[in-house]
């Protein structure tokens, strides 16, 4: 085998369609690599990966169309068919040959990922998974290559055929999709030679086992094809040509049902054993919080996923497959919305998106629309709403538990005043904590609700009434738990005041004018506070800013034995509050209260039993989409960790978002061009120089 090895590679190489494949592969590698990575800053390999596969499909048919057919053709495959060694060991010989070929360029473009973490940080884990779901199509393609040239003698023809099966098998998915969507006998037989979805499945970031297996088998079984294909000729002569036909075809189902089983066995494997996240948000996986929590499961949950299966979003289905794999309690089942239009309605009267997922357990349900697994965010220069990260699990995990949980916790929203109302991503910021949330008015009520988890005062635009302000403080001597958020600057509040006078803390009159100019943001007015660690803060403090326009100022005594102060939103010491809104100028002037100022503050008081707490902010916009989407909606975890802190869940679950923000990747034009000009230009021109080279010289002698 080694003899035939070597035979082949120098006949490949000197022959200079070996140095052409090369420089044509770099040649298109290059091509993608420079637009996408270089030009456009994309850190993902896999971009390139993906657009090179139908030059591909181009390459390796006239890589492959003469190793066999050109012997058949010469009449010289007489001497494979009389040689003493095995046919296996020849086609192997031949085979390993073209694969050694189709290597030079897999490792010279092995470099490229290095090439962009020299100028910024790239996920190499997902680039050199997309690598590899090149080199294993490639070696499957490679194969099917040779079994189809050892079936003729044409060259033309079997470079035209391989073309054609490595197209179709590109295409399988698309064209089972047109024979049936909810799919059958005839689409699981085809979709046995579906190339493209295992080699999509390791090209974004999933180290996928069933995938690396599937390509093996498929690259053992056209090579045992092969082998028997030119068996068939060599016993031709021979009188047992009848058994052996026999013999052969039995071999060939034989193997055909190994590889099928192999690949049926590795399935069935957990999910945690044949895939492995390389992403490196884990996008395709689940945390530790979710493993940890379904371990803990034992009730029956059973979730609907609102499409036809095999039509489902690809991430949401792999990150249901997870749950299943984790649990027994839990089962997945995939619902055609029409054949079945009304089904949704008996869970939710929402109306839901295909691909939306119902999650219902014995006590209640609970509908998550499809778009809601995914962050968004908006663009106020454009008003345009692009994903920004996925919530898949987050979502799925916080409906189980509420769909398992006995007791609700409940957060009451004050109203009458002017409050403002939570925006509907603040709102789902609650729902998906698990938190009924409702708006109580406290002049109906002889006291705050006794199941309130917390009561939350929004930014009131009118003062309370001295009932309802003396209601706030008799809860607060019972131990109870209260969010305020300034309200309106304009207008003394009296009795609002009474309320933080509780605590011992003081709303200082105006607005905050920041004087350093690290901690705001255009505007003196416009707070960038700093933020110290917290359970408020956890997540935020030392990783993004907090955004809070227009604030109030606290003024926060020492702490004493009866009272615990922590300031977590803080200003500089050289801030000051404007008492005079209407004042041309955001210079200090006379009558301006100096600082420093909190922000944000929690004070806990130790009553006879318990103890009373208070968490306070002094904007009344911070709890806004257009002040959180300022700095990465890390406003919006402030507020989810705050009413988070105040609820009793016998299993905390909050498991954040996992962003698709990617770092793009910074060049100098000089850079671009350099680089881009050696791997489109120098590299694959050299390869064919040199190809040419050997061959004319081989031609002189």
């Amino acid at each position: 085998m080694l003899a035939i090895y070597k035979r082949e590679l120098r006949a490949y190489m000197h022959s200079f369609i070996g140095l052409l494949f090369v420089g044509v592969s770099l040649f298109f590698v290059g091509l993608y690599y420079t637009n996408y990575n270089l030009l456009y800053g994309y850190p993902y390999f896999g971009y390139t990966i993906s657009s090179v596969i139908y030059p591909f499909l181009v390459s390796i048919p006239i890589l492959s169309m003469k190793i066999l057919a050109e012997e058949r053709h010469n009449k010289t495959d007489q001497l494979i068919i009389t040689a003493p060694i095995t046919v296996g060991k020849i086609v192997a010989g031949k085979y390993l040959a073209l694969l050694t070929i189709f290597a030079i360029p897999t490792a010279i473009v092995g470099t490229y990922p290095l090439i962009l973490n020299h100028f910024g940080a790239t996920p190499l884990g997902e680039d050199y998974a997309a690598l590899l779901a090149y080199f294993l199509y490639g070696m499957a393609a490679i194969a099917i290559g040779v079994l189809i040239s050892a079936l003729t003698e044409s060259q033309v023809i079997a470079a035209v055929l391989c073309f054609a099966v490595l197209f179709i098998g590109n295409m399988m998915s698309g064209i089972c999709g047109l024979i049936s969507a909810e799919g059958n006998l005839i689409t699981k037989i085809l979709g046995c030679f579906d190339m493209y979805t295992p080699f999509s499945s390791l090209l974004y970031g999933t180290l996928d086992v069933t995938a690396v297996v599937y390509f093996i088998t498929l690259t053992c079984l056209a090579l045992f094809f092969a082998t028997q294909a030119i068996q068939k000729r060599r016993y031709s002569v021979s009188v047992k040509q009848l058994s052996f036909g026999a013999y052969s075809s039995g071999m060939m189902l034989v193997a055909v049902a190994v590889a099928v089983v192999a690949n049926m066995v590795v399935a069935k494997l957990p999910l945690s054993w044949t895939s492995l996240d390389v992403t490196e948000q884990q996008l395709y996986s689940v945390t530790d919080q979710t493993k940890d929590y379904l371990k803990t499961l034992d009730e029956d949950i059973t979730i609907y996923v609102l499409t036809v299966e095999g039509s489902e979003d690809t991430t949401v289905g792999k990150t249901l497959d997870y749950y299943e794999d984790l649990s027994k309690h839990i089962t997945v089942t995939y619902v055609d919305m029409i054949a079945n239009p009304s089904f949704a309605s008996q869970y939710t009267s929402d109306s839901l998106s295909i691909n939306s997922v119902i999650v219902v357990g014995e006590k209640r349900s609970k509908a998550i629309d499809y778009y809601d697994l995914y962050a968004t965010q908006i663009d106020y220069t454009t008003y345009e709403s692009y994903t920004t990260g996925y919530d898949g699990e987050g979502q799925i995990t916080s409906a189980i538990d509420y769909v398992t949980s006995d007791d609700m916790p409940v957060v009451y929203m004050t109203e009458g005043h002017g409050e403002k109302s939570l925006s509907s991503t603040f709102q789902k910021t609650l729902e998906k904590e698990n938190i009924e949330y409702t708006d109580v008015n406290l002049m109906n009520l002889e006291a705050v609700p006794e199941d309130a988890a917390c009561l939350v005062i929004y930014a009131p635009e009118n003062d309370f009434n001295a009932d309802d302000a003396a209601k706030v403080v008799a809860y607060l001597e019972q131990g109870g738990k209260v969010v305020f958020i300034s309200g309106n600057n304009e207008v003394e509040m009296p009795n609002c005041q009474t309320i933080l006078d509780y605590m011992g803390i003081t709303l200082a009159p105006g607005v905050v004018v920041e004087t350093d100019n690290n901690k705001y943001y255009q505007t003196p007015v416009y707070l960038l506070p700093y933020v110290s660690y917290s359970t408020y803060t956890s997540g935020v403090s030392g990783k993004y800013y907090v955004f809070a326009p227009y604030s109030q100022g606290f003024v926060v005594p020492e702490s004493t034995d009866e009272i615990a102060y922590k300031s977590f939103l803080t200003t500089s010491d050289g801030a000051y509050s404007k008492v005079n809104l209407y004042s041309t100028t955001v210079d200090k002037e006379e009558g301006d209260v100096e600082g420093p100022f909190a922000i944000g503050v929690e004070a806990v008081k130790t009553l006879e039993e318990g103890e009373a707490t208070l968490v306070a902010y002094s904007s009344s916009e911070m709890f806004t989409d257009e002040a959180s989407s300022m700095v990465s909606g890390a406003n919006q975890l402030v507020f989810s960790n705050t009413i988070s802190s105040f609820v009793d869940h016998e299993v905390s679950i909050s498991i954040p978002a996992k962003s698709y923000e990617m770092s793009y990747i910074t060049m100098s034009s000089t850079d671009v061009i350099s680089i881009g000009l050696l791997v489109t230009i120098i590299l694959p021109l050299g390869c064919l120089v040199m190809g040419f080279v050997i061959w004319f010289r081989r031609r002189r002698k």
